[in-house]
């Protein structure tokens, strides 16, 4: 899990310096093709069918996905680095967010310690937002935001896939499929970037981090104890903000740091809570943390 936090952050400096040579849906478009070549690969070599009774389902987590990763794409390219990250790491809140809506509305009991714990988070957003971005770019911290949001819908897409008996590495594989239509279509509209050694390399290097992540992060969930793994994955966030600061000179304030120190903090007690009251309760609740699939 430390090596695909790591692999992630630089995934993120790459795509920070890609973007000022490509649109957001063209990177997303060579990102994900160099995903689906890979693991169409894998699925010869395995001799397995990527035949699926549920290509509606995968449809819908694709374009939701898809959508979560080019606002977060953006988002990278218009903040620091840290603070994209940290704000698209923010999906666990909304997680718990939802997981309260659901109970009130079905009369369940609500643990107030979940529901202070997504409060206090809320409010290293606002810590996280207030110094670290002008008023010229709220858009862009309004999609890194956004961006949560969504990758909370994809991880609820995801455990239906696996209720259903989807394999993990289908439901990657038509995520990515997704977002080589999704980001074809947009590039055609928008027109291809004229190509060069330095932007081959960089588009090379989103594709193949992003896929060593992965794996990585499939491989720590698959062998790895669920809760030290969701948790270690805000090893990112702090890689993240560091890179950021080293290679782009970002800056990020005191209230800044405090605000990514505050969601980490919400962020893993919200996983840690809502695991508790499923295994309490015996329900299939979420455990609150994203999946291997469901990361960009």
């Amino acid at each position: 899990m430390l090596v695909a936090a790591v692999l992630f952050s630089v995934m993120g400096a790459m795509v920070k310096i890609a973007i000022q040579q490509y649109g957001v849906l063209e990177i997303v478009f060579y990102r994900s093709l160099i995903g689906v070549i890979g693991l169409y690969a894998f699925v010869r070599w395995r001799r397995v069918s990527l035949a699926t009774p549920v290509a509606s389902k995968h449809l819908a987590r694709g374009v939701v996905g898809t959508a979560a990763l080019s606002l977060w794409f953006y988002a990278t390219g218009e903040l620091p680095l840290g603070t994209a990250l940290t704000l698209n790491y923010t999906s666990p809140l909304f997680l718990a967010a939802l997981a309260v809506g659901v109970s009130l509305r079905a009369g369940d009991h609500v643990d107030w310690r979940l529901v202070v714990a997504i409060l206090i988070g809320f409010g290293g957003v606002l810590m996280l937002l207030q110094p670290s971005y002008s008023e010229a770019q709220v858009v862009a911290a309004s999609a890194g935001l956004l961006s949560g949001v969504l990758s909370a819908l994809a991880y609820w897409y995801v455990r239906t896939l696996g209720r259903v008996g989807e394999p993990e590495w289908r439901t990657v594989f038509y995520f990515s499929l997704s977002g080589v239509v999704l980001g074809l279509v947009g590039t055609a509209i928008r027109g291809f970037s004229p190509h060069d050694a330095r932007g081959i390399a960089l588009l090379a290097g989103v594709g193949i981090t992003a896929t060593l992540a992965q794996l990585a992060m499939t491989r720590a969930y698959a062998y790895g104890n669920t809760l030290v793994v969701a948790n270690l994955q805000y090893v990112a966030v702090v890689t993240a903000a560091l890179l950021g600061i080293a290679v782009f000179n970002d800056h990020i304030p005191l209230i800044g740091w405090l605000g990514i120190a505050t969601i980490i903090f919400s962020g893993t007690a919200s996983t840690v809570l809502i695991a508790r009251q499923r295994d309490s309760s015996g329900a299939d609740a979420p455990p609150g943390g994203p999946t291997p699939s469901d990361r960009p």
